[in-house]
């Protein structure tokens, strides 16, 4: 299985790696991977790879069997199986991935109810949230989404068993997606730290390492999708 780079260092951009095999698609698997594979709603990054004789323009990476797949842009060519390859990632979408990721985790605090659905992009992004009425204050909202951002809380990581993840279901607040199993052991992000810590959750994406890196923030469009589902947007201003 790949080994996920981006998991041990977000703000890394470049990484050597090693092909250990292509798929009949024409994908491309490495020994381990800097590129976010599309997943929990966050897409995956794009990029290239240079290797002795050749480079490739990555268009996207995405989750299989083998691993993580990087997937070429239409007619690119393909490293051999074996080749020792620099990894680049197309640093500008991927940060505004971790500003927006980080800023949604910042609204599941401040909408405190079940998430449905949420989707990233670089410049915004939304939650759908088990809600049969909108919120009252979108004003109050945004202040508070914006008085997290300034307060400059450090974002942080740690793993926790797959058991231990099932004897504390408080940790869970999506309803659609299942945090990210696997290997046994479970990521959680944390915003803040002892008694200022606003947040932990399972959570296989990148983020920024504190939050006034997400800069300031705007609430977008409330829609109605369905009986009792809201969806919040929220854009990077």
């Amino acid at each position: 299985m790949t080994h996920a780079l981006f998991l041990e260092d977000a703000y890394r951009q470049s990484a050597p790696g090693r092909v250990i095999g292509l798929t009949g698609e024409g994908g491309i698997i490495l020994d381990q991977s800097l590129f976010y594979a599309t997943s929990g709603g966050q897409p995956g990054d794009a990029g290239h790879l240079d290797w002795a004789g050749g480079s490739t323009p990555i268009a996207t990476a995405v989750k299989g069997e083998g691993g993580i797949i990087l997937v070429p842009e239409a007619g690119a060519i393909l490293p051999p199986e074996g080749a020792e390859v620099t990894q680049v990632i197309d640093w500008a979408p991927r940060f505004g991935h971790m500003r927006v990721h980080t800023a949604l985790h910042l609204l599941s605090v401040v909408i405190p109810r079940p998430v449905t659905g949420g989707a990233i992009s670089a410049d915004r992004g939304r939650l759908d949230f088990d809600m049969e009425a909108p919120p009252e204050d979108r004003e109050a909202i945004e202040a508070a989404l914006n008085d997290l951002v300034a307060r400059d809380l450090p974002v942080t990581e740690e793993w926790i068993t797959d058991a231990e993840l099932d004897a504390r279901p408080d940790l869970v607040k999506t309803m659609s997606v299942a945090p990210p199993r696997g290997a046994g052991r479970v990521r959680l992000v944390r915003i803040g730290e002892g008694a200022a810590q606003i947040d932990l959750q399972p959570c296989g994406g990148t983020h920024v390492r504190r939050t006034a890196e997400i800069g300031a923030l705007r609430l977008g469009k409330i829609e109605k999708k369905g009986r009792q589902n809201r969806r919040v947007y929220l854009h990077l201003a």
